[in-house]
């Protein structure tokens, strides 16, 4: 399926990283709170992941460009609920 093995290994390194944002999301949506989430981190780490899914595009690497979207996804949700209670 795969031409290069180590194809695998990159969606598999990025699937685990991915999902280390998911308790995250469910915890600060559950909680509705959101102020030991650092503003300033996420921010960076949204942008920061944004230009990894460019990069992806731009060497045509699909480990790259799906595990981070998926990534962006997850970390933006956590951006948005900080920015969304941040306020309550």
């Amino acid at each position: 399926m795969f031409e290069n093995p180590m194809t695998v290994v990159g969606l598999l390194a990025g699937t685990l990283t991915t999902i280390s944002f998911l308790p995250q999301v469910l915890k600060t949506w559950k909680s509705k709170s959101a102020k030991d989430i650092s503003l300033g981190m996420f921010l960076t780490f949204c942008i920061g992941v944004f230009l990894w899914i460019v990069y992806g595009f731009a060497v045509g690497d699909i480990p790259v460009i799906f595990t981070n979207l998926a990534t962006f996804i997850l970390a933006s949700t956590v951006l948005w609920l900080k920015l969304k209670y941040n306020h309550q």
